[in-house]
Parts: C-alpha cells; sequence; structure tokens
C-alpha cells in the first residue's frame, strides 16, 4: 500500500530523529494526507514574537476531525527546533472525564527526568497555578526549549497551571472546544478535508483500483462521511473486510445509518404515577431521548489581563465534554463497522471500555473476556485494522498496545450496558483485578527474591521475563494499575481484588527506585476508603498514619497533624495501644517541627504513657528524651535533664549503649549550655 503524506517544510535546529520525547507522542495513523493549509497556520502561529511568555497554540476541531494526528505530524516537524526534549499529556480521559492539572505536571515532570519525590504533595487548597507540582513544572522549564503537546484539553484551567514564563518553550493543545480565558490566541480550527485529501485518504486505505475506478462514488462516500478523517477510515475499514461491497453502495449504507441514528428513540412508558402536584407538571421538553445533548454556551472572552504575569483567566469549566450527535457520520460509519464484527470481536471491544484508561494490551484484554493472550493479541488486531482502535506506543518489552478512541466510546459504553448482562461485566472487572493482582505480585518477587516465596507463575505469554522487565512493566502501567485501583474501590462492589491489588502496589512501586510521594499518597487514600466503608477502625488508622507520615516527609506539618489526630480515632476505636502510640508520637512531631514545645511536650508524655503500658522500654527512652527535648525548649532545665536521666536509666537496663551515648551528648550539652547562662 502506499504511503502518501503531507508536504511539509522540515524545521530548523537539530535532527528530529534526535530529540528525546518523540516516542512519548501517540503513534497516529499511517496515512496522512491534506492538511497543508493548518499546517501553514500553525507554522505561522509559532514563528510569531512570544513577548517574555510561552507561546500557545490552540487546535481545535470536533471529535474525529483528526487534531491528534494533525498535532503530531506538526510535532515532529517542528521538533529539532526544541533540542531539550518534547513532551506529551492527554488531560482528557477517554470517558471524557477531566484530568487535574497537578497530576499532568507530575507526569510531564517525570518526563523533563526531574525527581518527583522532592516535589510536596497537593495541599488542602486545591489543583490550580499554585499547586506545588505546577510550580515545579514552570521552574524546570526555565531556561529550556521545550514542546509541550497537551491532547483534548476540556478547558483553560488545565492548560494556566502548566505554562511557564519561558518564551523557548512552545504549547500545542488540542481542544473540542473553545478554551476562553487565554491572551492573544487564534485557535486553528479543523474542518473536514478538501476533496482531493479525502478521495486520496480513501484511495490508500482502501487499496487496488476500487476507489480510482470509481471517482464519482468516491466523492459520494467522502461527502457522506462529511470528509471528517475519523469516518472515512471507519468506512474505508468496512471497504477492505467486503470486498464484494461497491463504493456507491458504502455510501448509501452510510447516509441510511446516519439517518437512522438521528430518528429520536420512543419515549419509554412509564408507570401511571399517583395524582399529585408533581405528577401534573408537564415533562421537560426532549425529555427521555438520546438525541444529541445541547452544549453548553461559552463563556464570555475575558478582558484582556493588564498584569503580564496574569495573562491566563480559565473561565469556568465545562460541565460535560462536547458530545458526538446522533446524526453525525461518525456514529453512522461506527455503526456499520461494528454491526460487521464478530461476535468475539464485538465483545472485546465492549470489554475494553472496562480496562483502565482504556489502554490494554494483550495480558489485560484477554482477562477481560476469558481468553487466551494469543487469541486477544489476534483479535485487538483486526479490531486496529477495522480503525475501531488507535494503536499506542508499544511497551517497553515490544508488547502491542491499542487504546479506545474517546470518540468511540460512550457509544460502545451503551452498547456494553444493553448487550452484556450486569454479571458478565462484574466477572470480566473482577478477572481483570485478578490479573493485574497476580502480574504486580509477579513483578514484586523478581524486584525482591528475597521477600517470600513468588506467586504461581503465569501463563508464558503473560510472563515478565527478569527484575528489569518487572520494574519497566511496573513504571509502563503505572498510571492505568493506579486506574484501575481507583475506579474499583470507586464502584465499591470489588474491594475485596482492589484492596489486594493496592498492597501489591505499596509492596512493589517502591521497588522500582522511582515510587512517587503523590501516588503512594493515592494508594493510602484508597486504603482508607475501603477501610472506614467496611469498619475496620486498624486498618483505617494504618492508612491514616501512613498519609502523616507522607505529608511530613514534605514538611506539611499541620496536613500531617491532622491525619495523626484522624489515626488516633481509629486507633481508639480498635483499641490498638500501639497505633495510638504511633499517632501520639506523629502528632507531638508536627508540634515540634512548628516550634509548639508547650503542645509537643504533652502528646509527646501521652506517648509515653501508652509506651509504659505496652512495656516498651526501648520506645520509653525514646520517649523520654524527646520530652527532655521539649522541656529545654521551654528553658524548663531542670525537667529536662530529670527526663534524660530516666532515659539513661532505661537504655542501661535494656543494654543499649549506642543509645547511652547519644543521651549522655545530649544531657553534656544541656548542661554546658544552662552553665553559660542558654
Amino acid at each position: 500500500m502506499a504511503r502518501k503524506t503531507a508536504t511539509m517544510e522540515a524545521g530548523t535546529g537539530a535532527p528530529a530523529e534526535r530529540v528525546p520525547g518523540l516516542d512519548r507522542l501517540p503513534a497516529g495513523p499511517a496515512l496522512f494526507v491534506g492538511r497543508r493549509t493548518e499546517l501553514a497556520a500553525l507554522r505561522a502561529a509559532a514563528a510569531r514574537p512570544a513577548e517574555g511568555r510561552c507561546p500557545v497554540l490552540v487546535l481545535a476541531g470536533r471529535p474525529g476531525s483528526g487534531r491528534t494526528a494533525l498535532a503530531v505530524r506538526f510535532a515532529v516537524t517542528v521538533a529539532g527546533q526544541y533540542p531539550d526534549g518534547v513532551l506529551f499529556a492527554r488531560l482528557s480521559a477517554p470517558d471524557g472525564g477531566r484530568v487535574p492539572p497537578a497530576r499532568a505536571a507530575r507526569r510531564l515532570l517525570e518526563q523533563l527526568g526531574a525527581d518527583t519525590a522532592d516535589v510536596p504533595l497537593p495541599g488542602a487548597a486545591g489543583d490550580g497555578r499554585d499547586d506545588p507540582a505546577c510550580v515545579a513544572l514552570r521552574a524546570a522549564l526555565a531556561g529550556r526549549r521545550v514542546l509541550l503537546v497537551l491532547d483534548d484539553v476540556r478547558d483553560a484551567g488545565q492548560l494556566w497551571p502548566l505554562l511557564a514564563d519561558e518564551p523557548g518553550c512552545l504549547v500545542l493543545a488540542t481542544t473540542a472546544g473553545p478554551l476562553t480565558g487565554i491572551e492573544d490566541i487564534d485557535p486553528v480550527i479543523l474542518g473536514g478535508l478538501d476533496r482531493t485529501a479525502a478521495a486520496e485518504l480513501l484511495g490508500d486505505l482502501v487499496g487496488g483500483t476500487r476507489i480510482g475506478c470509481d471517482p464519482v462514488g468516491a466523492a459520494d462516500l467522502a461527502e457522506a462521511c462529511g470528509s471528517q478523517p475519523a469516518a472515512l477510515r471507519l468506512m474505508a475499514g468496512r471497504l477492505r473486510g467486503k470486498p464484494e461491497l461497491a463504493v456507491t453502495e458504502a455510501a448509501k449504507e452510510l447516509l441510511r445509518a446516519v439517518t437512522e441514528a438521528g430518528k429520536p428513540e420512543p419515549e419509554p412508558e412509564r408507570a401511571p404515577e399517583k395524582d399529585s402536584e408533581e405528577s401534573k407538571e408537564p415533562a421537560p421538553k426532549g425529555k427521555g431521548r438520546r438525541g444529541p445533548e445541547p452544549v453548553a454556551a461559552a463563556a464570555p472572552p475575558a478582558e484582556p489581563a493588564r498584569d503580564p504575569a496574569a495573562w491566563v483567566r480559565p473561565g469556568p469549566e465545562p460541565s460535560e465534554p462536547v458530545p458526538v450527535p446522533d446524526n453525525d457520520p461518525l456514529v453512522g460509519a461506527f455503526t456499520l463497522a461494528y454491526a460487521g464484527l464478530t461476535a468475539a470481536q464485538a465483545r472485546m471491544l465492549r470489554a475494553l471500555t472496562l480496562a483502565p484508561a482504556q489502554s490494554a494490551d494483550p495480558r489485560t484484554a484477554s482477562a477481560l473476556v476469558g481468553c487466551p493472550a494469543p487469541e486477544a493479541a489476534t483479535t485487538l488486531a483486526a479490531l486496529a485494522e477495522r480503525e475501531l482502535l488507535a494503536e499506542e506506543p508499544p511497551a517497553a518489552d515490544g508488547t502491542a498496545r491499542y487504546r479506545v478512541p474517546g470518540r468511540l466510546h460512550p457509544r460502545l459504553v451503551r452498547l456494553r450496558e444493553r448487550e452484556d448482562r450486569p454479571a458478565e461485566i462484574e466477572l470480566a472487572r473482577a478477572r481483570l483485578l485478578e490479573r493485574l493482582v497476580r502480574l504486580t505480585e509477579s513483578a514484586r518477587s523478581l524486584l525482591d527474591p528475597s521477600d517470600g516465596a513468588g506467586p504461581d507463575p503465569l501463563p508464558g505469554p503473560l510472563r515478565l521475563k527478569s527484575a528489569a522487565h518487572a520494574r519497566e512493566w511496573l513504571l509502563g502501567e503505572r498510571d492505568p494499575l493506579l486506574g484501575a485501583v481507583a475506579d474499583a474501590i470507586g464502584q465499591g462492589d470489588l474491594d475485596g481484588s482492589a484492596g489486594r491489588l493496592v498492597t501489591a502496589l505499596l509492596r512493589s512501586l517502591p521497588l522500582t527506585g522511582a515510587a512517587a510521594p503523590a501516588d503512594l499518597h493515592q494508594l493510602h487514600e484508597l486504603v482508607l476508603t475501603v477501610a472506614e466503608r467496611h469498619g475496620r477502625p486498624r486498618r483505617a488508622s494504618a492508612a491514616l498514619l501512613n498519609l502523616g507520615d507522607l505529608q511530613a516527609a514534605a514538611s506539611r506539618w499541620e496536613l500531617a497533624s491532622g491525619h495523626y489526630r484522624a489515626a488516633l480515632e481509629h486507633a481508639r476505636t480498635a483499641d490498638d495501644e500501639a497505633l495510638c502510640a504511633r499517632a501520639l508520637e506523629g502528632a507531638a512531631g508536627c508540634h515540634r517541627a512548628l516550634g509548639d514545645a508547650v503542645r509537643a511536650a504533652d502528646w509527646y508524655n501521652r506517648a509515653l504513657g501508652v509506651r509504659q503500658s505496652m512495656g516498651d522500654q526501648a520506645a520509653e527512652a525514646r520517649l523520654l528524651a524527646r520530652v527532655a527535648e521539649a522541656h529545654a525548649a521551654q528553658r524548663r532545665f531542670d525537667e529536662a535533664e530529670r527526663e534524660y536521666r530516666a532515659s539513661l536509666s532505661v537504655l542501661r537496663r535494656i543494654g543499649d549503649e549506642r543509645g547511652r551515648e547519644a543521651v549522655g551528648a545530649a544531657l553534656a550539652e544541656l548542661r554546658e549550655r544552662a552553665a553559660g547562662g542558654w
């Protein structure tokens, strides 16, 4: 098959293949035609003076218009001008959910090679421009020439915290709707392909002479598709799968499918209601229909910012993602493509909407439908051949990966809910979680063979081969793994499997040496959710203690103190003295760090009483020394010396010579300072 691409001027700078990060971009379609005008507009916009800030290009188009493919094509063209790398992030989930800017900032920082362990955890203030990860990203971009490709942006509030005052960088954002509130932005709007490019794309995708020998039919099909790339690709996949289908007939099929899809469904019958005031009111117009939902009106453009540092004023967040109307050619093309699938292919496609982030490889896809991994790989490749799945960059071990396009996700969810029984869906989700648990435990066993006996080996096609492979798999699948467990715990019906996956991740991710505190924070919060849901105060207390430790490690003492106090309440409910003592010590440490010696002494004394009742002499000696430090900070030298002496006595009794040396040195320093009038 001939491969045609748009003719573009190569950007100046380093050769594109040497620019780090190009492999992070979506694979994009192998065939790319047209869009010369739009590419020229993007190049012209990128060439404008930046005036002290990071320039932003906005590429807007309806779902299926090919905006991501065009963004990738443009990024490859200009990558040589940004030798410090190309960064990529999707700011919408396939189901239309909004990705918080702080999460995107952390992933972008990791792509830059920054150590996110040094980035403080999110605070209670929210997820805006002052979030620590967003601040760290903007600081890391200073003085660099980096190209940031931000795909499927929902609103300006997602962009605003990520934009650095660095004119050497360039941000390319794709969106389905207007991004109000960003100054000096002239978006490039994508419509359909021109007639020549549409025919060229059909000819290259279908192959042979079917398109060239029937130019009228090709023009009819392109017109029926609205010349939208996604609809054209779906219809090309249908023509490849049905060699006997004439191009003209395919155009007629599509028009009929669009007409049928655009018809409103009949309103469901309702049971008679009691005669009440509410029942007498007329139903809202259009209620019960599945027609196109109205798109919220765009907010009026913000006034130009006078302060050069505040050049973005995000408007209100849209309540819903931009929908694909039922009478869109894309819906008709999808309906025809789906009808041509085998039962196994259709089942796989529906099941992939349950995959973490709607992204899957043969390991996860085989679990969802309960088939061998080689069979799942064949089915995934067949669905991609029919343009129903998008190919993702392969995993580190070369495993093929696929993603359900966001434009098709809502339709597939609707089909899944209609065609699959709830019990089948729950079973598929349970199989997926158990598969992820086994893979994660297998990775942990490879990374730390000394940590007990490993799990039962997985079948050959699923197996992780080495410690390096296990580390690459864990880091490459981290976001889908976190998404899978968060989704399962959010639904609340598979807490057992989800809890095992959380435990496996908490044990495995730190072994990679790249466990981000924010990820561990999220996992401990999920543990807390399950524990409180099932009334398990001991487990809830342990989760809160871990959350407090993470916040304390980030020097966020007020937040840490709140977690420790909450952990104490749960520990008292569970009547667990050890957890009570840990919570009391943690809270005391927060007061000590905040310079409140009086409260620190009080909380240390309370922890001391619990440790003494437990007979934990090592902890008793440590806490006596802490109480002595708190007294010394209040210039209560006699009380401080008394506590140091008591600590030395306990240490002598248990034979801890190293502890005696440390406490003895602290006591000597105290006496020296007291004698010197300190």
